[in-house]
């Protein structure tokens, strides 16, 4: 049976120390981390994490303001407002809630966004640095999966790992890094021929690919940290990627799907907030 890899706890002590880090910014500079969230349309799911996102800005003691725009907002308007936002010395976050309706180009969005206010870590310059082992700002939900991987106690150099998933938002930039950590990595995803054999091969296996209940334990090495970031909805009910039960047999560490990598994902959004308010000193 495989010890589990409480995401909610663990959050919760780096919130502790994020509010503490916080609170002495404010005694030292007077200066309150600020973010602001857009977020376009009334899509329920992205309505359940910006007020996720709100309630851990109020934890922290981070400034939140959230803007609203409808569904029928044009892109020039949604660019002005993000530039306005640029200039704003009162916020240091700025997020874009996504998806997008389909008449926005969301690259073209997250470029507009300063990148030393692009608590998401998916500005073009952000990517880049972290390509070259620079980036003050990572993407969160990467940023968290190492987090939790380093919660385990295992060290992640000279490690094989899989991630499974080629996303821009999670598997390339976790593999890159797990990369910089000294792990040996192996990107697969849904088109990889004997995916269960490479995946076999993994210490650590990461899984970001979004079919629910893919990842059976024919796929997992015995004694390997899993880490799942699958959350789709099914019958109103969350799940993963992997098949908890059946996998956590066999797995050394695992994450739940609730509860596992999602309120890392927001805690790490609260710490690139902390980190571009301090970095704007």
């Amino acid at each position: 049976m495989s010890q589990l890899i409480d995401g909610k706890t663990i959050a919760r002590q780096i919130r502790k120390s994020i509010k503490e880090d916080v609170l002495a910014l404010n005694m030292k500079h007077g200066l309150t981390p600020g973010l602001c969230v857009i977020l376009v349309g009334d899509n329920p799911a992205s309505q359940v994490y910006v007020r996720n996102k709100e309630r851990a800005c109020k934890e922290v003691g981070i400034h939140s303001s959230v803007i609203h725009m409808s569904e029928r907002v044009t892109e020039k308007e949604l660019l002005e407002t993000i530039e306005r936002l640029n200039q704003d010395d009162t916020i240091h976050g700025i997020l874009v809630q996504l998806p997008l309706p389909d008449h926005i180009n969301e690259d073209s969005v997250i470029n507009a966004i300063s990148a030393a206010k692009d608590v998401d870590g998916f500005h073009p310059i952000n990517c880049g640095m972290l390509m070259t082992g620079q980036a003050q700002l990572e993407p969160c939900t990467p940023k968290g999966i190492i987090r939790l991987i380093e919660e385990t106690g295992e060290d992640i150099a000279g490690k094989q790992a899989v991630v499974i998933g080629r996303s821009n938002i999670v598997g390339k930039p976790v593999a890159l890094m797990l990369l910089q950590k000294h792990a040996t990595v192996t990107i697969a995803h849904s088109r990889t021929k004997n995916l269960d054999k490479i995946a076999q091969s993994a210490d650590i296996l990461v899984v970001a690919i979004g079919k629910p209940g893919f990842i059976d334990s024919s796929f997992v090495k015995k004694g390997a940290v899993v880490i799942d970031v699958g959350t789709t909805r099914v019958n109103g009910s969350l799940k993963g990627d992997v098949i908890f039960e059946e996998v956590r047999e066999k797995a050394g560490y695992i994450t739940p799907v609730p509860g596992g990598v999602g309120p890392m994902t927001i805690t790490m959004l609260m710490e690139n907030t902390l980190i571009a308010a301090k970095r704007s000193l």
